[in-house]
């Protein structure tokens, strides 16, 4: 049986993956549980099989978005990020580009007797079958006169011209680098204070803007490991479709009140 679209499922992402149909897939983005990778409330995932079934079902030119950090083990970091990037090289997936997750603070500060500095950055390795079928960059950075040479002037009306390299005109904006920062902590992450109840959500605004950079409206949108639901939550603002799956029921709860939370947001029911 196919699986369903727009629904929370429950479940062993290992086993519901194996029921979606091949090259059906445009976007994940997805998160494993960092601080046991691979131990999640008592269930275990296999990331090997994972990165296989991804492939499958994956479209040419779909793309992985993959949030992770690392766990510190007897004062060391445990490289599992680097592993599994590596795997999933292993397996067919192309590297397309290695971002940073820059938080705006962080979970437990380091001491000096841990002699390492504040932990706050994770991975977001952006995984593609091919070259990616869609790219919507977000022109979200303001764009400064380089100084020097007399490459660009100001003029009258505030726009700038690049002296010596064709008049060009700049826009105000250009297209943001590959660190992207979000502010973290309660009511920051979501507004919706039940996504809270979950102990490791990541910022529904990085769910908003992976979906915008790598996928279309109509496009299907993959979180294998729902968590609290942002990444469909998400979705569903966009326009996309969706699936989610999560092997806890208690998390498959939140993320179902968030999408109807999102739904009556969006009839006016809920201001």
């Amino acid at each position: 049986m196919e699986i369903p679209i727009n629904q929370i499922l429950c479940g062993s992402c290992n086993k519901l993956l194996n029921t979606i149909q091949p090259e059906s897939i445009d976007l994940t983005v997805t998160s494993p549980p960092y601080g046991n990778l691979r131990d999640y409330r008592g269930y275990t995932l296999n990331i090997d099989d994972l990165s296989i079934q991804l492939l499958r079902i994956t479209k040419p030119g779909g793309v992985v978005v993959w949030v992770v950090g690392d766990a510190t083990i007897n004062g060391s970091e445990s490289c599992e990020s680097f592993k599994q990037a590596l795997l999933f090289t292993q397996h067919g997936w192309l590297l397309h580009d290695t971002m940073i997750y820059n938080k705006s603070s962080f979970a437990f500060p380091s001491t000096k007797e841990s002699m390492r500095y504040h932990q706050q950055f994770e991975f977001m390795f952006i995984f593609s079958r091919g070259k990616p079928k869609t790219f919507n960059p977000i022109m979200d950075k303001i764009n400064t006169c380089k100084r020097g040479g007399g490459d660009c002037k100001r003029q009258v009306d505030g726009k700038q011209i690049r002296g010596n390299r064709g008049g060009a005109q700049l826009n105000k904006y250009g297209m943001r680098s590959n660190i992207w920062k979000y502010t973290i902590g309660g009511g920051h992450s979501s507004s919706d204070p039940i996504a809270h109840e979950h102990p490791a959500i990541f910022p529904e605004q990085l769910a908003i803007d992976h979906i915008k950079s790598w996928s279309n409206p109509g496009d299907l949108v993959l979180d294998p490991m729902a968590g609290s639901g942002s990444t469909c939550v998400a979705a569903y603002k966009l326009e996309r479709n969706f699936i989610g799956i999560d092997i806890s029921q208690e998390y498959c709860g939140i993320s179902k009140q968030r999408i109807e939370n999102a739904k009556k947001i969006k009839a006016g029911e809920i201001f």
